[in-house]
């Protein structure tokens, strides 16, 4: 452990968390392993500087504070799965989850401009069946919250959010709106059915056609719908939650919260159990939990 992580261990923050050491340092800030004072439990914790000119932290956690009651939002625990190559049952229950995340945001006045698989991040314990999205740094406030005055159209943006993800309009330097979290999403949603995007500069020039052929058309209706928004347009998500919905009853699959690392835990789980010579099915835990997120879908 570095001696710059040994000052901060048994530091107490917020009267909350225990520090325990530090797991990496960026540009904006430490993060750090920590103890909940409350809890007990295992946490991570971000530290910043008190002296920077844009306070990335103060500015997350007023929004936070805004935004929570929704879920998904707020209580984050971070795990990684299958390498992004998800099944298309994992696909389309995590589809109708990341809508209604995002949809949330948007009924707040924020649009978040950071749509990308690393800020989709699924729970632990109880909560393992459910998404949750985090890193609102670049969030910005698009509608007022009294007179519900949209922000102005605009052409002369730099380009916010991570490129592969980004917008057409993000690209061309047109301020981001409602559209575009939507429609980042729909790159998301292909990349974990692709594992990969086919571009580099070519975004313009791809029909959605193109980036889902040999996927199931609604792929391709989700993101011209998303393309075909106006700026001020908030998108229909009820719509394009059904337009999964009917898909996924379609190819019937049941909405059992059994997701591809669930089926991977039950393997490696019987797999240890025969190699120790049980000789009897290891009991695992299965998607269903005792606090599932519910669909925004009927008949999900």
């Amino acid at each position: 452990m570095a001696s710059s992580s040994g000052s901060k261990a048994g530091f107490i923050v917020g009267r909350k968390c225990k520090l325990v050491w530090e797991i990496c340092s960026g540009s904006f800030g430490d993060i750090c392993l920590a103890i909940s004072i409350i809890k007990g439990e295992e946490v991570a914790v971000k530290l910043g500087s008190h002296n920077a000119r844009h306070p990335q932290l103060l500015y997350k956690s007023r929004l936070y504070k805004i935004l929570q009651g929704g879920v998904g939002i707020r209580h984050i625990t971070v795990t990684s799965f299958c390498s992004r190559r998800f099944t298309m049952k994992t696909v389309l229950i995590l589809a109708d989850q990341m809508i209604s995340r995002i949809e949330h945001v948007h009924t707040k006045n924020f649009i978040h401009r950071a749509i990308k698989p690393d800020n989709f991040l699924m729970g632990i314990g109880r909560h393992c069946s459910k998404l949750f999205l985090i890193d609102f740094g670049l969030a910005k406030k698009y509608r007022d919250n009294r007179t519900r005055q949209h922000m102005p159209y605009r052409e002369d943006k730099s380009l916010t959010g991570t490129a592969l993800y980004a917008t057409i309009n993000a690209h061309l330097g047109i301020e981001q709106s409602h559209q575009d979290d939507m429609e980042s999403l729909g790159y998301v949603l292909m990349y974990f059915n692709r594992t990969s995007l086919p571009w580099r500069h070519e975004k313009m020039s791809t029909p959605a056609e193109v980036l889902c052929k040999g996927f199931p058309a609604e792929f391709a209706i989700y993101l011209n719908y998303c393309r075909g928004l106006h700026f001020e347009k908030a998108p229909d998500c009820m719509y394009l939650r059904q337009l999964f919905c009917i898909l996924f009853k379609t190819l019937s699959h049941q909405y059992d919260y059994t997701f591809d690392w669930t089926m991977l835990k039950q393997k490696a789980a019987q797999q240890a159990a025969s190699s120790t010579g049980q000789g009897q099915q290891a009991q695992t835990p299965t998607g269903k939990q005792p606090d599932k997120t519910k669909s925004n879908m009927k008949g999900f």
